[in-house]
């Protein structure tokens, strides 16, 4: 079986081939294509197949993760959106939670009202009322308002309409058959309910998913049936499966239909590849630090497992979007961030990025600002004939004169120390990201494992360790392609939601009955659409959560629901777990309190082939000389002073398990370059991967539980 893995980012589309049958894995970068994501994509699987000796034809999966949903909310950019809706709340999108992010500044922007998803114009309203708790028909609906709201959106020339009515996520009787009349009238308009796209409660955060749906749904369904197309002509005739949010893969049909799941979907590989890597080695809480060339996506992982946004608190640039989405931090820091002296004569890196045209001034494309990836050539951490495996030839002499303009002369300092104070800065900005999203929820980073992932992973990750006092560095076989990694080791899954309001207080056997038939229903829908994609029974796994709170709370949270049948003592289970996730999330529970079910999901999980990686022969070497390349002088700063230390350079793929490189050295791969600074060392694992720490830790018993990993005592 031939599976590739395609990850598009800012800078680099990543792509990375596994042949079982003659147990190879190949790695392969291409620049992005940002006028259309998809031409890089197709460029990147026909190089990587010739480099592989592999026919295109005999391509079985292609594994992808895009950022198209994630660029046109940034660029504001999506599609014109019309809306029905119950008279009288039309405004909803526009009043919100009446929250502020100042709350006492009067002269602050608000996204959603600024720049809606649905403008006020379109949003037209119908005489209809549903009736709580239960749904039931209050007020029946307006058919022929519906035809005339219809007829002026088509005046108005919208791209997409959506229905979302009070009180649908309990009985979508009104906006189904809405929707018939749209398509009635206008049958090649695309046109989503909010009950089919969120049936949740909470009516702001349900009609915003909605429209958030439809605002990207044009463009990422061309992108998707464009790459079909253009996979057809190539002559791939593999399944195309593309990353959700949720992490988890999900078949074109089923990412056309529900777009806005692909909103996270570039970030998402990289955190499945850092927790897979880390039970790979043993290594069980891991911080994922993927930097690229446009930005960094820092993911805390403890315990092998990837944290979930509680969909409550899911958003998308102050948007709120109602869908299952891994917990991933992503900041402006990445090789292609730009170094710059502010007005105020501060001396700043990033947010804004050179990208990959026309880049960082090494590339020699016409760019004038120094960069981060600049930076390091400066200091010889990137050997400029080994980038990419030299095919693209790097112009230290451009690197050394944007640096030495645009910062060493105006700070009055050499174009070392501006350079040293770029990589500082940067790798500041993303130490501050870790601690914000570790200690402020009781994780403490020095705990945890730092993954370096992406292109310039290994080039900082060290020092950052550092910075976090973390005492352990893995290094992934391929950090350049982690996230496309990630693609390969991540499943089919599919989140169904339901609302279900009931008062756990006298629970009784009909209680449980009904419960349990709700959850098969949501069950037989998800095998549905699993076996569809062409999942076997066997291979399907359900879980099975119920969303749940005291009465009179606001929010709900995430209980798990015990496997098989439901009895009475599985519901008593239920609101026993409820109160013991409220003490774990808060610090306090009332036993004593009402428990209130709100919604029931249930995550099916298709089976896929998985990422194996072979064993590699034991040496126990110490800076090996067969892997030696050659030495180059490398900056590093050591007691307060830069000082040029004569570094050798190390060839990855000739390192075999237990050898051990002391700093300085450099380890060169085709994606990536790990630098090993003076006082660290580093040791290949039996899987390949690198495994450093400072040396000092190998004889310090408070770091015994990383020293036992490093030596492969676990």
């Amino acid at each position: 079986m031939v599976r590739i893995g395609v990850d598009v980012g800012g800078t680099f589309t990543d792509l990375i081939l596994v042949d079982d049958a003659a147990n190879k894995v190949n790695v392969h970068k291409v620049p992005s294509t940002t006028y259309d994501q998809s031409v890089g994509v197709i460029r990147g699987i026909k190089e990587l197949c010739e480099m592989s000796n592999v026919d295109v034809h005999n391509v079985e999966y292609i594994l992808h993760g895009t950022t198209v949903a994630t660029n046109i909310t940034i660029e504001g950019n999506g599609a014109k959106v019309g809306m029905l809706t119950t008279r009288n709340y039309r405004d909803i999108l526009h009043i919100a939670r009446h929250k502020k992010v100042e709350n006492f500044s009067i002269q602050q922007s608000l996204p959603w009202q600024d720049n809606p998803l649905v403008k006020r114009r379109h949003r037209l309203p119908i005489t209809e009322k549903l009736q709580a708790p239960d749904g039931r028909v209050r007020t029946p609906m307006n058919e022929e308002e519906v035809r005339d709201a219809v007829l002026k959106l088509k005046d108005e020339n919208v791209d997409v309409i959506i229905v979302a009515f009070l009180f649908s996520f309990l009985n979508d009787v009104h906006e189904k058959r809405a929707k018939e009349i749209v398509k009635e009238f206008w049958p090649e308009i695309q046109c989503f309910t909010s009950s089919e796209v969120a049936p949740r409660i909470r009516e702001y955060e349900r009609f915003s998913t909605t429209a958030m749906n439809a605002f990207v749904a044009p463009k990422v369904n061309q992108y998707l049936d464009n790459l079909v197309s253009s996979l057809e002509e190539a002559g791939v005739k593999g399944k195309l499966h593309v990353m959700q949010s949720s992490g988890g893969m999900a078949s074109v049909q089923s990412a056309t239909t529900r777009p806005m799941n692909l909103l996270k979907s570039g970030p998402a590989g990289g955190v499945l590849a850092a927790a897979w890597w880390g039970l790979l080695d043993g290594i069980k809480d891991v911080i994922s630090v993927d930097i690229g060339g446009t930005s960094a996506d820092i993911s805390i992982i403890p315990k092998n497992t990837p944290r979930v946004v509680n969909p409550r608190d899911c958003e998308v640039n102050t948007y709120p979007v109602v869908t299952p989405m891994l917990e991933v931090d992503t900041i402006g820091a990445g090789g292609g961030s730009i170094a710059y002296v502010d007005a105020g004569g501060a001396f700043r890196v990033g947010p804004k990025s050179a990208g990959s045209t026309p880049g960082p001034a090494c590339y020699g494309q016409g760019g004038e600002n120094p960069c981060v990836t600049d930076a390091n050539v400066v200091l010889g951490r990137l050997d400029p004939e080994q980038f990419l495996g030299g095919d693209i030839s790097l112009h230290p002499k451009k690197s050394y004169e944007a640096i030495k303009k645009n910062i060493a002369d105006k700070l009055d300092m050499t174009v070392e120390e501006a350079a040293l104070g770029i990589l500082e800065i940067i790798n500041n900005n993303m130490a501050l990201s870790i601690r914000e999203n570790s200690v402020r929820k009781g994780i403490d980073p020095r705990d945890f494992a730092l993954l370096a992932a992406g292109g310039a992973g290994p080039l900082h990750s060290i020092d950052l360790a550092k910075t976090v006092e973390s005492k352990l560095v893995i290094v992934p076989n391929y950090p350049g392609i982690t996230a496309s990694a990630g693609l390969l080791v991540s499943d089919l899954k599919y989140h169904f939601n339901a609302s279900y309001i009931q008062i756990l207080k006298t629970i009784t056997d009909s209680l449980a009955f009904d419960l349990f038939q709700q959850l098969k229903v949501l069950e037989e829908q998800a095998a549905s659409q699993l076996i569809n994609d062409g999942i076997s029974k066997r291979d399907i796994e359900f879980e099975r959560i119920a969303e749940c709170r005291y009465i009179g709370q606001g929010f709900e949270l995430r209980v798990p629901v015990p496997e098989g049948k439901l009895t009475k003592q599985s519901v008593h289970e239920i609101v026993s777990n409820f109160h013991s996730i409220h003490q774990q999330e808060y610090g306090h529970h009332f036993p004593e309190n009402t428990v209130e079910l709100i919604s029931l999901d249930v995550v099916a999980t298709g089976k896929t082939p998985n990422l194996e990686l072979p064993e590699l022969e034991r040496k126990n070497r110490i800076n090996p000389k067969e892997a030696l390349m050659y030495e180059r002088n490398t900056y590093f700063e050591m007691d307060g002073e830069i000082k040029g230390l004569t570094t050798p350079r190390y060839q990855r793929e000739e390192l075999l398990a237990n050898d051990r490189i002391t700093g300085p050295a450099s380890i060169i791969q085709r994606d990536s370059t790990t630098l090993v600074p003076p006082d660290w060392q580093i040791v290949v694992s039996p899987y390949g991967t690198l495994l450093a720490t400072p040396m000092e830790s190998m004889s310090n018993n408070k770091d015994i539980q990383f020293s036992k990993v490093v030596m492969g005592d676990e």
